[in-house]
């Protein structure tokens, strides 16, 4: 079961894009969680080839259900939206804040249900984000992601969606005891034509 507790909400907007999918449009919708969304998450948030690029412990066995629906709500610290199509949560995205000195940036991670991998998905909700995000934090200024070097798919969705790509921080952390490279890329309010914190999506 994914573990839900670091994630919560600043406000319960929900947004929508379109894609063309096998040939269809399709709905792409962001939106707070639901309680009937715990059966789809279970479905795939322990799937290796979701899991293996994580850099924060998201994850806990299926067989765990201490963490009841009322408790993701609970820690008002990190902005979270289900990924949902077709009224199914394949993925989330989520933005962290800083505080203090580093309030001025934040955090960006999302992860999606590999059977949904190379439709474009995760590209429309990062420039989704990308843009809301600035409008709804006037405070912020940049948004950043760390991606494994090894995470190819995820660093070409971050280009796609006009990040910059900073550099590579050598031995930046340990998973499943190794040190990994990461790669630093980041998208600032000036970049998504942020003006008065007033933002024209374009996808």
């Amino acid at each position: 079961m994914l573990n839900l507790v670091f994630l919560s909400f600043f406000s319960e907007k929900s947004w929508k894009t379109s894609l063309e999918i096998d040939g269809e449009s399709t709905e792409i919708t962001l939106r707070p969680m639901e309680k009937s969304d715990e059966e789809d998450f279970n479905e795939w948030s322990t799937e290796y080839k979701v899991t293996r690029f994580c850099t924060v412990e998201a994850y806990i066995p299926k067989n765990d259900h201490s963490l009841k629906y009322s408790q993701y709500r609970a820690i008002p610290n990190i902005w979270f939206r289900v990924i949902s199509m077709n009224n199914k949560a394949i993925g989330f995205i989520s933005v962290s804040p800083n505080f203090g000195l580093d309030e001025c940036r934040a955090d960006l991670a999302y992860a999606l249900a590999y059977k949904y991998w190379g439709k474009g998905i995760v590209t429309a909700a990062v420039k989704v984000v990308a843009c809301k995000i600035f409008s709804e934090w006037p405070h912020l200024q940049r948004l950043e992601a760390m991606v494994d070097m090894e995470n190819k798919g995820s660093q070409r969705v971050l280009e796609k969606a006009g990040f910059l790509k900073e550099g590579v921080l050598r031995k930046y952390l340990v998973k499943r005891g190794m040190p990994r490279d990461m790669v630093m890329f980041s998208l600032l309010d000036t970049d998504v034509g942020v003006s008065n914190k007033q933002v024209e999506l374009k996808i």
